[in-house]
């Protein structure tokens, strides 16, 4: 039996201001402070037509300690 794919989160960085940005799998976008724990201080993140999102490998998920 194949298991159902769980949605993930995706990784970007904004390249004009060089923070981390989070797609969660409910689709919202979140920017991520550089604290430590930043998922706990995320805040709401609106792209715009100029807003320049460049793809992170996952690898760096776990690096940040995203909860997904």
């Amino acid at each position: 039996m194949i298991s159902p794919r769980r949605p993930r989160a995706v990784l970007f960085v904004e390249r004009s201001s060089q923070q981390w940005i989070v797609q969660d799998p409910e689709g919202n976008f979140w920017l991520l402070p550089s604290v430590d724990n930043p998922w706990s201080q995320r805040q709401p993140f609106q792209p715009t037509e100029e807003t320049e999102l460049e793809l992170v490998p996952g690898h760096y998920k776990n690096m940040l300690d995203l909860p997904f």
